[in-house]
């Protein structure tokens, strides 16, 4: 793959915004930009921006920035849908062309930059970063399900390609009628995730000894993350185990709730950079209850943290997780074996440390370095024939 390709990546979320889409595109970027690649993103003007626009120069992320108006998302008010009109977008990729674009969202912003690439043949290639869809059930809105599935087919078959990050994944996608997918995993950063940055005092201000276990959650405090399910495991294992300390690292709408009704878990709130990989190191049992997630970068974060996760057989845990080797699997629709499993940990610690100690060396085999190159042969040599498809499904779909 020759160097000075011009990617545009069109997205809704991006550093500094903290969750598992915005942390993807921030090492997509360095890694681009590392191979010499220019890099335009395009997004919404987020909620604490004070200026209209920013110029990207000299800036690690990207080569240039163009930001749109944008607006909160319901349900999700830290984060902001973007509008730009479709016209808009043709007059920018006139003037500066791009060899290839990433949507990587598909709000209106997402949907207005397919457009454009369309009218200007330009190979587009769209991302499944969040099972928005199914969401819906969580917020009230179930009955919008069947609607938002039939957009985001319609949506995702208008590109070139879709990136997923797991087979399980692609697999639903191409059940729910997407035609074309590609497999596009996601690394971790063990330099920055590692057990080294276990920190005693910070256990001890969370009121533990050297032998307590700490169950550490890390993520959106929201209903679509399951937590219910770990408030209940941990309830569980804590009457077994009366020393240890429920650990939520994150924020959202059900934190005062949790923290009401549970005001001895410890609420850390929103944690970045070395703070974070402090908190996750200094954990021993990582629950990662949630059924919606497409992925789950918190799952391999912890895994090079030297945790033993807990989660079910989807999403990250579904790749990369043997079950009782480097981390502890249930079938997605067993609550019992996901408390059983946590049990089975807390109750065994032989079992634990070997554990962890595998996750950590399975975790420093997934590097960035590598899936960026994965990135770039799928994003600038898109399927032949992939377009005249992709009109043909759009136009049915209308």
């Amino acid at each position: 793959m020759p160097s000075n390709q011009h990617i545009t990546i069109v997205t809704e979320t991006f550093d500094p915004e903290i969750n598992g889409v915005a942390s993807t595109l921030r090492h997509l970027c360095q890694g681009l930009m590392k191979r010499g690649h220019r890099v335009t993103v395009i997004r919404p003007h987020q909620r604490h921006e004070t200026t209209g626009s920013v110029s990207g120069a000299g800036n690690a992320l990207f080569s240039d920035e163009h930001i749109v108006a944008g607006l909160p998302l319901p349900g999700y008010p830290d984060l902001r849908v973007g509008f730009a009109r479709p016209g808009t977008l043709v007059r920018l990729w006139r003037d500066q062309r791009p060899d290839a674009l990433y949507v990587a969202t598909q709000g209106p912003l997402g949907w207005s930059a397919v457009t454009a690439a369309r009218r200007l043949q330009l190979p587009v290639t769209s991302g499944f970063h969040t099972n928005f869809h199914r969401y819906s059930r969580y917020y009230g809105a179930g009955f919008l399900e069947q609607l938002l599935c039939a957009y985001g087919r319609w949506f995702h078959n208008r590109t070139n390609r879709t990136l997923v990050p797991t087979r399980t994944m692609q697999e639903r996608l191409t059940a729910m009628g997407v035609a074309e997918t590609g497999l596009w995993s996601r690394g971790v950063d063990c330099s920055r995730f590692s057990p080294t940055k276990r920190d005693a005092s910070l256990r001890e201000a969370w009121g533990l000894g050297p032998d307590d276990r700490a169950v550490l959650y890390v993520g959106r405090l929201a209903s679509e993350k399951n937590l219910q399910l770990a408030v209940t495991c941990f309830e569980r294992l804590r009457s077994l185990h009366p020393r240890a300390r429920f650990v939520l690292v994150g924020d959202g709408p059900l934190k005062k709730r949790l923290s009401q009704r549970h005001p001895d878990y410890i609420f850390c709130g929103t944690q970045r950079g070395e703070a974070l990989a402090r908190h996750y190191a200094s954990g021993d049992l990582f629950l990662f209850p949630s059924k919606t997630d497409t992925f789950g970068n918190v799952v391999t974060e912890a895994m090079a943290s030297g945790l033993a996760v807990v989660a079910f057989d989807d999403a990250a845990a579904s790749e990369h997780i043997r079950h009782e080797d480097n981390g502890m699997k249930a079938p997605l629709n067993d609550n019992d074996a996901f408390i059983d499993a946590a049990l089975k940990l807390a109750d065994q610690p032989t079992r634990l440390h070997r554990i962890r100690t595998q996750a950590r060396l399975d975790a420093m085999d997934l590097h960035w370095n590598r899936l960026i190159e994965q990135f770039t042969k799928l994003v600038f040599y898109p399927p032949p024939g992939t377009r005249d498809h992709g009109i043909k499904q759009s136009v049915s779909l209308l």
